[in-house]
Order: C-alpha cells, then structure tokens, then sequence
C-alpha cells in the first residue's frame, strides 16, 4: 500500500489504473469471498479521477519539496490512490480522513446479517462470507468483509470497528495485521463506549500509514491516567527497540486451546529474534478478573443496576492491574483468539472473545499479528496490548516482526 501511494505520487502509476485493477479482482474474487455488501465501482473511478489531478497540479507550497515539510510533518497524499474498503454501508462517514489523505472508497465490507447470533460471521451481497484460507470456515467478525478482502488482496486497506475484538479476530483467522486504537481517540457512534475504530492491513507499516492519517494531533489519549501513559515522542517517532514485553497465554481467567497459545508463543520468540521485543518477569504473572459479565452488563440496554456495578468494579479492577503491568512493561502479549476460525454453523460454546474483549473494557489499544498456521490450515494471531495513547508501540513491534506471508487467492 505504501509503494502505491509513492507511485501515485511520482506520476509513475496513475490512480485511475490502481483502482480499475482493484475492482477488477473484486469482481473476480468477490462470487466466492462474498466480502463486499456494495461495490460503488463509478464514484471509485471518479475519485481516483480527482486523485490523478491532483498529483498532476503538485503539491501545495506550504508542503515543501516532494510534499514533505520538514521534519515531523506528514507527506502529502500519503495514501494517494489506495484503493479502501469501509466495513458497513455507513463506514464511508468514517473514512473522510482517509479521502483526504488520497485514498479511494470501492465499497463497503460484509458484517453479520440480521438476526446473527454470533459476531463472527459475515453476510455480503452474494452470499454467507468465507474464510480465503479454507471456504468452509468463518474469517470472523464483525469485520469479516474487511480482513477477507485485504487477506485476499482485493484491496490494501480496510476499515473495522473493534467492540469485542470485531478487528483482532478477523485478522487473527484471516492472516492480515489488525489494530484496534484506544477507545475515545477516534469518533466512535458506539454509545457504550466499548468500541473503538480499527484498521485490517497487509503490513504494520500500512497500519502505520492508516494511523498517521487519521490519529489525532497528539498520540496520548487525554484521559489516560499518567500511571499507564508514559510520555511519548509521536507518530511520527517510534520509540526505540527492543521493546519490553510480558507474555501471558490466557490473561490468568481464559483457556484457550492448546495449538493457538503455541502458534502465538512462536511468533513472540520471533519477535525477540528480530530485536523487537525482550521478555521481562513481572513481579506477579498478568491475573485479571473475567470481563465476560461487565462487558455484557455495559453492552445491554436496562442492564440491572446492580450488574453495572459490578462491571464498573471490573473495569476499575482491571485498569488497576494493567496499570501495574505496564509500569514495568512496555507491551502485553498473549493469543489474539482462544481457537481456530470455527465452522459457519456457529462458535460452540467457548466465546472467540475471550481474550480480546478485556481490551474494550479497559480501552487499551491492541493489535493482532500474523502468528502462523494451525494444523488445519487456518492462521492464528498474537495480540500486542500498550498502554493507553501508545499506539506507536504496536506499531513498532510489528514493524520489525517483518512483511507477512504472500497474498492469498
């Protein structure tokens, strides 16, 4: 994605061309994937129309030589024609960000149809949405259209929202980088104030890119408490590595099956391999409450006072503890699922949640990285948790982890 928006920049490919050959394969692929709901195949050309002019007519002066600007300023166009898929046919409003970075809308994800009732699981506009690595499993949810389409290579990029781990669990079974921000950082229409947006991307970097369009001016959330937000240097300065890192295989509440803690272990030594993580001991291994029934409590509507006390308590409880942990530790790792994609008849009975939604409550921002393949062919995912406002940390870590495995379909 970020060599697209060079090339759009230089005038050595143009956007038009870009996104013609996006919905080329959309068209193609997308009978079997079932990831797109719509297709806005004309106001996508028209877009990347106005793409093309604008890199003809160059950048503004104020932007300095090449739409640089000096040192911290944010390069022109930096997404300029890259093509984006939005999740639902409402994610366009969340996308004005990335249309004035230069990218271009071709259509909206698949989510779970009406009446679902299980997240993780997608409906688009031909049919139940499927797994690109084995047809016969869900890619997740509730951004399934969004990881199906970047892990197939339909599109670079793809808009998410996270209320559960509705980006992380797409991303885990599907193969693709997903991040989840700190709640609050970014317009949310989630009233609860458990979800939060996201991005499924084919790299960290692209993730990176997303994020210096669309992130605030300053990269600390204003209502993170100074016990978990370190000072930061910017989005556009990462922090030095290795980071610091604790690993925990089930939060100290879920059981997660044996193959994914695993494939997630093996993608941490990796990442100490690569330089970007040192594993330290905490003081106390990483024990939080189960945020199964605050996070149900804080999701009905009429929830019984008494439930949301609890759930306050939780949430309280939990920040606590984290707050504890990362004093001491840059990153929290641990599986981003606790099993592999289930069938499209449903999940069975353990929550594909369980180690993701801790993270709503809380509002930690996390991200979930390619960790491998399962014996069954399916991929699964490490999730990098970081203090409030620390995005920049994920991002890094990911970054040297390295490129994930080649385009699927």
């Amino acid at each position: 994605m970020v060599e697209i928006a060079s090339a759009v920049r230089a005038g050595t490919v143009r956007a038009v061309d870009v996104v013609a050959e996006a919905l080329e394969r959309i068209e193609r692929a997308d009978p079997v994937l079932c990831a797109f709901t719509e297709v806005w195949a004309e106001e996508a050309l028209r877009r990347a129309g106005e793409v093309d002019a604008l890199v003809a007519a160059g950048p503004p002066r104020s932007s300095g030589p090449g739409g640089g600007g000096g040192p911290g300023a944010r390069a022109w166009l930096p997404l300029a024609g890259v093509p984006v898929a939005v999740k639902g046919r409402h994610g366009v409003r969340a996308a004005v960000p990335l249309l004035a970075a230069g990218g271009v809308v071709v259509g909206a994800t698949a989510v779970p149809g009406p009446g679902t009732a299980w997240q993780t699981w997608g409906l688009g506009a031909r049919g139940r949405t499927v797994n690109p690595w084995r047809a016969d499993r869900t890619p997740g949810g509730s951004s399934a259209g969004a990881a199906v389409a970047v892990a197939a290579g339909l599109v670079p990029l793809a808009t998410g929202s996270d209320g559960a781990g509705s980006v992380r669990i797409p991303a885990a079974w599907c193969g693709v980088v997903g991040l989840k921000v700190t709640n609050g950082r970014l317009p949310s229409r989630d009233r609860t104030g458990l979800a939060a947006p996201g991005v499924l991307a084919r790299t960290a970097a692209d993730a990176a890119a997303w994020w210096r369009a669309v992130s605030p001016p300053t990269t600390v959330d204003a209502d993170a408490s100074a016990a978990d937000t370190p000072p930061t240097t910017g989005v556009d300065m990462p922090p030095s590595l290795p980071l610091t890192a604790v690993w925990s295989p089930d939060l100290g509440f879920a059981r997660p099956d044996p193959e994914p803690v695993a494939l997630a272990r093996a993608a941490v030594d990796r990442l100490v391999d690569a330089g970007a993580v040192r594993l330290v001991r905490p003081q106390a291994p990483p024990l939080l409450l189960d945020p199964a029934p605050a996070w149900l409590a804080l999701r009905t509507p009429g929830a019984d006072p008494a439930g949301l006390a609890d759930a306050h308590r939780v949430r309280a409880e939990n920040g606590r503890r984290l707050a504890r942990l990362f004093a001491g530790a840059e990153l929290l790792l641990t599986p981003t699922a606790p099993t592999a994609p289930h069938g499209h008849e449903g999940p069975g009975d353990v929550y594909s949640t369980a180690l993701t939604w801790a993270f709503n409550v809380s509002g930690h921002p996390a991200l979930s990285l390619p960790a491998g393949f399962g014996t069954d062919g399916c991929p699964a995912g490490l999730q990098l948790v970081a203090p409030h406002g620390r995005e920049a940390l994920l991002l890094a870590a990911a970054g040297a982890a390295g490129k994930p495995s080649g385009r699927k379909g």
